[in-house]
């Protein structure tokens, strides 16, 4: 998978970064924590421009947050609960995601979009109660924008950091990844299947 996203970044640019990202808030496949340290890798071997990177890294998730807050703009909490009762479970979304992250927003206000973003686990949902409170579009992109920059500037430094070290880690680092990958499929199978006994018990 290292080698995938690599090579994807390599052959498409910061286009491939601000497309993984977005993808990444949207549904994530591939993390985060994988896309853009392999992005800071590069930027070690002098393919990449840090700045580019990290300022394609935020563009990507802002952009994937857009979707999320016009879902919880225009469907509103009950409608998402509901949709996320009888659908949810496909997209790793349950009831309790949805009430979590809008107690973060409730608590927190507009700071929380900011904060949540660099939150794993809660960083895209946070999109959603700021969507059903129909927060200011400016004021969140701002926050979204602040909150992804750092996340991804930091994530970027790290592989930059790790750069040096690039031939060793790669050796370990693409099996590894698919290790990654393997677990989220097998916590995402687990999940769909615990929801599907959950509307459905054995009696």
């Amino acid at each position: 998978m290292a080698k995938w996203v690599i090579n994807t970044i390599q052959s498409t640019g910061y286009f491939g970064i601000v497309c993984l990202m977005f993808l990444e808030n949207v549904f994530p496949p591939i993390p985060s924590e994988v896309i853009m340290p392999l992005a800071g890798f590069l930027v070690a071997e002098g393919k990449q421009n840090f700045a580019g990177v990290v300022i394609a890294g935020m563009v990507g998730s802002v952009l994937g947050a857009l979707p999320l807050y016009y879902a919880g703009y225009l469907l509103g909490e009950e409608r998402l609960k509901a949709f996320a009762d009888k659908h949810g479970r496909w997209l790793t979304i349950s009831r309790d995601d949805l009430e979590r992250a809008k107690k973060w927003f409730d608590q927190h206000g507009k700071l929380a979009v900011l904060i949540c973003r660099l939150v794993p686990g809660i960083r895209s949902l946070i999109s959603i109660p700021a969507g059903i409170a129909k927060m200011n579009m400016a004021a969140f992109l701002f926050c979204s924008s602040v909150g992804a920059g750092i996340w991804t500037a930091l994530l970027a430094y790290a592989g930059y950091i790790l750069g040096a070290k690039f031939e060793t880690v790669g050796e370990y680092l693409n099996p590894a990844s698919y290790v990654v990958f393997a677990v989220i499929l097998l916590m995402y199978f687990v999940r769909v299947f615990n929801e599907s006994r959950k509307k459905h018990p054995i009696s």
